[in-house]
């Protein structure tokens, strides 16, 4: 990820976080609990929400986007590591985290298939996942312009791919969907999930 698009990522993102977003957020990670595990923390966006929590390891494998959280790593009393890595190649053992939790983080992974295995993998056995993401949305007509739109999208947003399907994507690995709410006409969603081994 580029050192430009994480200097200007959180500007051009401010106008949905200051608004809905940030409940959104709240609302979902205040269900997680004890040791959790962030993916893809970017600029710590989420850093702030974790209350109640034992430790959180954050993942991030962008080094711009890592040096932006370090400011919002001290606007919580939540114990934050923050380790570089990427989504498909976990450094952590099996069963090592009670909570998974990822914003907005899986339209850009180049492999989520093999992400989603690694998170598996290291939530332990009904761990929860929480996610917000936006995905395909199931207009025809919007879904459509979606798919017209990805290619020129990706290389302007270093890779976020606005018609991937997440939600199809963790239904058919493992994950049992326990809610999910939808906003801005289902373009995104957020989801409460237990990881089914």
């Amino acid at each position: 990820m580029s050192r430009l698009f994480a200097k200007w990522y959180d500007f051009f993102m401010n106008p949905l976080e200051k608004k809905k977003f940030k409940r959104i957020r709240n609302e979902l990670i205040s269900k997680a609990e004890g040791n959790v595990l962030e993916i893809g923390a970017g600029t710590g966006i989420n850093f702030p929400f974790y209350k109640g929590v034992e430790k959180v390891t954050a993942i991030e494998p962008s080094p711009h986007m890592i040096e932006r959280s370090l400011s919002k790593m001290k606007q919580t009393v939540t114990p934050i590591e923050m380790v570089q890595a990427s989504a498909e190649e976990l450094p952590f053992e099996d069963n090592t985290f009670d909570t998974v939790v990822a914003t907005l983080v899986f339209c850009t992974i180049p492999n989520p298939k093999k992400a989603l295995l690694e998170l598996n993998r290291v939530c332990k056995p009904e761990g929860r996942i929480l996610l917000f993401e936006h995905v395909k949305m199931k207009s025809q007509f919007l879904g459509a312009l979606q798919e017209w739109l990805t290619p020129a999208w990706k290389k302007v947003c270093d890779g976020c791919c606005l018609n991937r399907n997440t939600m199809e994507l963790f239904q058919e690995h493992g994950v049992s969907i326990n809610s999910i709410e939808t906003y801005y006409s289902d373009l995104f969603i957020s989801i409460v999930a237990t990881n089914k081994k």
